[in-house]
């Protein structure tokens, strides 16, 4: 399902994060604060225990979330996403999954995993700026599931409508958080209107 965090000080954000003239420092700021504003929606459905909770004056309830969570930014500009969530749930654990895409067969492949051994009893948020075609996500979310994770969820800055219909039918128990949904893909497999190359303006690779 598609979730679409519809906020005026995301939208903002993410205005002058298309900006081509925004620089790496400051789009590196901006990225990092809209996915501090996205946490709230990203988590709002987990679940939670009730808890005893001290006081100044009494003893009361409250609540902590029952099951653990796991960041995994996809590398490398799911890196540039992972400071914003860590602000807002610094109890998190970080994994770690790199995909390069194989020239041959143009699908990509996962070259590196390092992750936390509680995947199954964990609440799995995958960390990626753009969701395109599609095929990283799958990847992702496939290579995550192989080694025990079963609650997934994945958070982006901007996704295709070809992107979401890809995750969707290849997982659709998969929930897909938004800033944006674009209009489409180019013909090189580009967001249109997107904001370029995430993990180039983030790190200051840029041509």
């Amino acid at each position: 399902m598609l979730h679409t965090v519809d906020h005026p000080l995301i939208a903002e954000e993410l205005t002058r994060l298309r900006n081509p003239e925004c620089p790496s420092p400051e789009f590196r700021q901006r990225v990092r604060r809209i996915a501090s504003l996205m946490v709230t929606a990203v988590t709002a459905d987990m679940g939670t225990t009730i808890v005893p909770c001290n006081t100044p004056l009494e003893i009361t309830s409250g609540v902590k979330i029952s099951r653990g969570i796991i960041l995994v930014p996809v590398l490398r500009a799911g890196l540039g996403f992972l400071d914003g969530f860590l602000d807002l749930i610094p109890q998190a654990s970080v994994a770690h999954i790199g995909l390069a895409r194989n020239e041959k067969t143009l699908v990509p492949e996962p070259y590196y995993l390092k992750h936390p051994p509680a995947l199954g009893e964990s609440e799995i948020i995958i960390l990626d700026p753009m969701l395109a075609t599609g095929g990283s996500a799958i990847e992702a979310v496939r290579s995550l599931r192989e080694v025990g994770a079963r609650s997934i969820r994945f958070a982006c800055l901007v996704a295709a409508p070809e992107g979401v219909a890809s995750l969707e039918d290849a997982y659709p128990d998969v929930s897909i958080y938004t800033a944006s949904l674009d209009r489409c893909l180019n013909d090189h497999g580009y967001i249109l209107p997107g904001l370029g190359d995430a993990g180039d303006r983030l790190f200051g690779t840029c041509g």
